[in-house]
């Protein structure tokens, strides 16, 4: 083929997804001709409509593969999350390129704060149900809770990137929700990105926790589709595709397609990885009106199984808390909270508000909310490390070399032993409770939600106990132990795991 024609969306973000899938292109077929042609798309000529009050599907992408039915273009690329699921199992010509972070966020202007103290209600800009579904409650609990009642409102919001943050700063909304992957492919190849990152450095952010608040199926993922009459291009597509995108992609569709379909649904669907093993979350509410939370490649079944014990729903009788006086320079420009304890204690905290904070889990979260402070982001319980792919976004732009973890002393020990910033503050003292001592003498199976726990309590559990634990660094020390526990992506997946078995 001498030349090829592509079309998408006329925005400045759809046309560098474009140039993405061009890029692909001449680097396979250096001699081709490349053009890309941006053009309207019937969700943006019905830019003053919310879309989940629009009848049907494929709002952004129906007009366009038009195109190649009519033979004006040789390939449409998209966000995939913007096309249906009925379309994009109606034919085989589509390639998956690329998939960047999946995650929301929210973005605030600086003034979120004032709002708080003076009990103002908070306007949130979305117009996805399954944003204002989730986002809605998880804002009332994840900002800082500056009096006794914070109130989200939402309002639809329609427009690209740039038309929703000139909105926001205009003072049309006190905050807004947008993709990570947009504003990170604008941030790194947008010819203005110099100028959006200046205005984003005057707004407050919060980066959304994919379990609380679950993703669009397939959101961050760049689809590029041809006609399926049209071999060559089928062919082409064919050797541009990521297999293993491409597998994640059909995977999270056909979840999706098992709970509703449609710019009114209420649930995400996204894919969670970890070190030890992949998993497909889905969570809302469904075309029928039902709260859904499942994970798929949990751990099966197993007999036996009489005495489950979940330590995280006792945490508090483990351990004392025995507080340093030392006080600490801390350096870096973000810190992580380990464990909910650091986010209780206020004077900490005050010493360190100025720094940009990333809890553990929801549980330091809000804790931490509760404190007034300001969090940025998590990682969903699914430990330190996995914050990495986090931080280093274009969005956040900085690295786990800047960042200090918060936590006990034989904990930010360990820590420091994998060259990784750590302060303690504190140490563990058993408390050797009688009730935990019984269950742990009686369960079957044992699931740890910290080390800690793990190393002082072992010995009092029944030599054919199994051990559990979530996917963080309680897993990679349990198992440099010599312990080979089942392993969980989250704490609420195994609590999902069982609520299924029992």
């Amino acid at each position: 083929m001498d030349k090829i024609t592509i079309v998408c969306r006329a925005s400045k973000l759809s046309l560098i997804q474009a140039e993405l899938v061009r890029s692909k292109i001449i680097k396979l077929q250096p001699e081709t001709d490349v053009v890309i042609r941006g053009m309207t798309s019937k969700g943006d000529r019905l830019v003053d409509l919310p879309l989940s009050s629009l009848n049907g599907m494929d709002f952004f992408t129906a007009d366009i593969f038009q195109e190649l039915r009519e033979g004006k273009a040789d390939i449409a690329v998209h966000s995939l999350k913007d096309m249906s699921s009925e379309h994009f199992f109606s034919h085989n010509a589509f390639a998956v390129i690329e998939r960047n972070d999946h995650r929301d966020v929210a973005i605030f202007n600086e003034n979120i704060i004032q709002k708080l103290i003076n009990k103002q209600n908070i306007l949130i800009g979305t117009s996805s149900p399954r944003r204002e579904e989730m986002v809605g409650k998880f804002l009332k609990k994840a900002l800082p809770q500056l009096h006794d009642k914070i109130e989200i409102e939402t309002k639809p919001i329609r427009g690209n990137v740039d038309t929703r943050l000139q909105k926001l700063d205009n003072g049309d909304f006190d905050g807004i929700i947008l993709a990570t992957a947009g504003l990170n492919r604008l941030l790194t190849y947008g010819d203005k990105k110099g100028e959006l990152r200046q205005l984003l450095d005057t707004k407050k952010i919060i980066i959304l926790p994919l379990i609380e608040c679950t993703p669009a199926p397939c959101q961050g993922m760049i689809v590029a589709e041809g006609n399926p009459d049209n071999t060559a291009i089928c062919a082409l597509l064919e050797k541009i595709s990521d297999d293993l995108l491409m597998q994640t992609a059909v995977a999270e569709k056909s979840k999706a397609r098992t709970f509703g379909s449609g710019c009114s649904q209420k649930f995400g669907v996204t894919t969670i990885s970890t070190r030890y093993g992949e998993h497909i979350y889905a969570a809302g509410i469904d075309g029928a009106g039902n709260t859904i939370s499942e994970w798929t490649n949990l751990p099966q079944s197993m007999a036996g199984l009489t005495h489950i014990f979940a330590t995280n729903e006792v945490m508090k009788d483990f351990f004392d808390y025995q507080w340093s006086e030392k006080k600490h320079e801390i350096s870096t420009n973000h810190v992580f909270v380990a464990n909910p304890k650091i986010a209780q204690n206020r004077d900490i905290l005050q010493s360190i508000k100025h720094k940009n904070f990333w809890a553990a889990g929801s549980k330091t979260w809000y804790d931490l909310a509760k404190a007034g402070i300001w969090v940025t982001g998590s990682t969903d319980g699914m430990g330190f490390e996995y914050l990495e792919s986090i931080v280093k976004m274009p969005l956040i732009q900085s690295d786990l070399k800047d960042i200090t973890i918060l936590s006990h002393h034989t904990g930010a020990q360990r820590w420091k032993l994998k060259g990784i910033k750590a302060v303690g503050y504190y140490d563990l003292i058993a408390k050797n409770n009688e009730g935990i001592i019984k269950a742990i003498q009686e369960a079957d199976m044992i699931f740890w939600s910290s080390y800690s726990q793990f190393k002082a309590y072992k010995r009092f559990a029944k030599t054919s106990v199994i051990h559990s634990c979530a996917g963080g660094e309680t897993a990679t020390l349990m198992i440099e132990s010599g312990i080979k526990p089942i392993i969980f992506p989250t704490i609420k997946s195994f609590e999902q795991w069982r609520t299924n078995i029992q």
